[in-house]
């Protein structure tokens, strides 16, 4: 049939259409094209065989793959190379075989819980492997969550006092707010050092205090959220402190001492009302004042019960000996008329690295 000059061709969904006619014009439009096409495979083919001999790719038939037939060794190793915590959650949600606890092998815990152990164990020194929490089998605590910590193991997770608070979200750094002559402090309480040595760095600004207190879980820290809050020179919270008491704190009756980046002196309290071996601002052998972009670093060594200060990878000397027991990081900031306290911690590496953890 003729309708002006040009055959009409029914469109069908086969031919990608959406109904209705198609000239013959247009047909042969599409038939030069697909004659276009066939020429330029053609000589791709023809190209490609001069530069060597390739044969047809194979067609990939998907198939289902018995996962529970891979050796696990297998799998943990080739499953290592991920490394973040984050790499193995996503891997975790994509089957049940990964993420699943796995009832008839001899583990309590999924395949992916066991790469991140794994992890955790090669990358670990055995006195961070001491400040980690233990496992849970009731899965309140995963290696998982154990492999992220590992890799964030200095924070200051705890702030006391209402003038302080994080830099930008950011955790491993505080700065001070509000108004003139104020004091907070912020606490690493998630790293707890009982044994070995620890090196931590500490970037300053302004004329923070830096140093050691014992840990103390139970307090209760939202009752501590304004005002002021000092860990020495209050008698009215020694009581308090004291009462989180543990048997692990040991005989020695240091439990907070700092190092003063304004002058370098140093100060450590028993918690004890009008304590005589109570000592601020004291003077020591290697002290030295500190300025803003300083690096403050810190060894505690629990084997030798002693606190080594350094300034930007310069061993000014030991602070402080005859310490024993539990002790975490913790700052002291101020705000006052000459500027702005604030502080970033980070694990760092030991100067003179004798087997200290960087931590």
């Amino acid at each position: 049939m003729a309708d002006g000059g040009g055959e009409k061709i029914l469109k069908t969904a086969e031919d990608g259409g959406q109904g209705g006619v198609v000239t013959a014009e247009e047909a042969a439009q599409l038939r030069r094209r697909i004659a276009e096409l066939e020429s330029e495979i053609e000589r791709l083919r023809r190209r490609g065989q001069g530069e060597g001999n390739h044969g047809v790719l194979p067609v990939v038939v998907a198939t289902t793959v018995d996962l529970s037939r891979v050796d696990t060794s297998i799998f943990s190793h080739v499953t290592s190379f991920l490394g973040t915590s984050r790499e193995l959650l996503n891997l975790a949600l994509t089957c049940k075989a990964f993420g699943w606890r796995q009832p008839v092998s001899t583990l309590n815990w999924s395949l992916v819980e066991e790469v991140a152990r794994q992890t955790v164990c090669s990358r670990a020194t055995d006195d961070e492997m001491s400040c980690l929490p233990q496992y849970v089998v009731t899965g309140a605590t995963t290696w998982l969550s154990i492999l992220h910590r590992h890799g964030h193991l200095l924070v200051f997770d705890v702030l006391l006092g209402g003038y302080i608070e994080h830099v930008n979200g950011d955790k491993t750094a505080v700065c001070m707010k509000g108004g003139y002559f104020c004091s907070s402090v912020a606490v690493s309480s998630g790293y707890v050092m009982r044994s070995g040595a620890h090196y931590a760095e500490f970037l300053i600004t302004g004329e923070p205090y830096i140093g050691i207190v014992r840990p103390m879980p139970g307090l209760d820290t939202s009752a501590y959220q304004e005002g002021d809050f000092c860990f020495i020179g209050d008698d009215d919270l020694y009581a308090v402190f004291l009462f989180q008491r543990s048997d692990d704190w040991g005989d020695s009756d240091v439990h907070e001492c700092d190092f003063s980046c304004d002058d370098g002196t140093l100060s450590f309290t028993a918690w004890e009302e009008n304590a005589i071996d109570e000592i601020s601002n004291y003077e020591w052998v290697g002290m030295e004042s500190c300025q803003s972009g300083d690096t403050v670093g810190m060894l505690l060594n629990l084997d030798e019960g002693t606190l080594t200060v350094y300034k930007n990878n310069r061993l000014l000397g030991m602070m402080k000996d005859g310490l024993s027991g539990p002790y975490c990081w913790y700052v002291n900031l101020f705000k006052h008329q000459t500027g702005t306290d604030a502080v970033s911690i980070n694990r760092g590496t030991h100067p003179n690295s004798d087997g200290a953890t960087s931590a």
